[in-house]
């Protein structure tokens, strides 16, 4: 029997270059700080960072950045025996631009294809994926074969052992005709017990827009728990028992508005991990992505519970 975990992720995986300058275009940009990226590994890095015992399956490619990203998640604390390399591709590599408050553009160098995309089916430990507590999928992992089959047969398999977790992830980029998405979103979602996303993520899933209406498609979609997040509104949380959480987001002067969200899913997952009510979850939730928000990077951003817990309690 595989050692269990607190929490496994399955998903993207990358080196992230930011620039070392604020409110420059990337053509002028002359310094950048080395990463680790990717929404998968950025969570299972947010929730080791709040004493979790975490791991990601993901890929890398067979080069110095696929050895630099090794060395990351082990410097995190994230178990990184199934990650593995693959050949033929490089190491996914992502630009961005900062330009505080809002804009953030970024720039994935993941061509001709991702590792992360090329996770077979029987490379999977099937044993460990069902003993976590918590698993956690991307949108992006259905994106494209063999990736897509090995994380429904993930879910498949995992059978609603647990908590397991669908980030709805969308990046119409990763896709060749983003009008094939739904029915594998669809799919995943009668596999997980709690669907994440914001209000396009949403959309995407169930073709509604307003929060509400959005957080009652992904219910009846199989979830028990829909999380809504609304940027400057802040996050809207229903769960099937028909409890129901609104909080506003915690206002902090952002430097770099990318990897908030991970920040969020890592907490999200502690906090589901410690029973805590849902809107206690929610706020602490908040208050990591918002601290995550006030600093550069993504990964060495995250923040500990003293740090969350700090920020949590000035807010009252």
């Amino acid at each position: 029997m595989s050692e269990s975990f607190d929490l496994i992720t399955m998903g993207r995986l990358g080196v992230d270059l930011y620039p070392l300058q604020t409110g420059v275009p990337l053509a002028r940009v002359e310094t950048f700080g080395k990463f680790l990226g990717g929404s998968a590994a950025n969570v299972a890095v947010a929730a080791a960072r709040l004493g979790r015992a975490t791991a990601i399956v993901s890929r890398t490619g067979d080069d110095p950045f696929g050895a630099y990203l090794h060395q990351a998640l082990k410097e995190f604390g994230v178990d990184d025996r199934w990650v593995t390399p693959v050949e033929e591709y490089p190491t996914p590599v992502t630009f961005c631009e900062i330009f505080p408050p809002d804009d953030f553009p970024l720039y994935f160098y993941r061509q001709p294809k991702a590792p992360d995309l090329v996770i077979h089916t029987d490379e999977l430990d099937f044993f460990a994926l069902r003993a976590a507590k918590i698993f956690w999928i991307t949108g992006t992992g259905l994106s494209e074969e063999p990736s897509r089959s090995a994380t429904l047969a993930a879910l498949k398999a995992r059978d609603k052992a647990g908590t397991t977790v669908f980030d709805l992830d969308w990046r119409p980029m990763f896709w060749k005709d983003p009008a094939e998405a739904r029915p594998y979103y669809t799919e995943a979602l009668r596999h997980a017990t709690v669907a994440v996303g914001n209000l396009d993520e949403c959309e995407i899933a169930t073709g509604v827009r307003e929060p509400r209406a959005c957080a009652e498609a992904l219910l009846e979609a199989g979830v028990e728990l829909a999380v809504v997040k609304q940027g400057p509104k802040g996050v809207l949380a229903v769960h099937r028992d028909g409890t129901t959480a609104e909080v506003p987001p915690v206002p902090v002067e952002v430097v770099n508005g990318l990897g908030a969200g991970d920040a969020f899913g890592g907490s999200l997952c502690h906090g589901l991990l410690a029973g805590w009510e849902l809107e206690k979850t929610m706020r602490y939730a908040n208050a990591a992505g918002a601290l995550v928000a006030s600093r550069l990077a993504c990964s060495s951003a995250m923040p500990t519970a003293a740090e969350v817990e700090e920020l949590v309690t000035a807010r009252g």
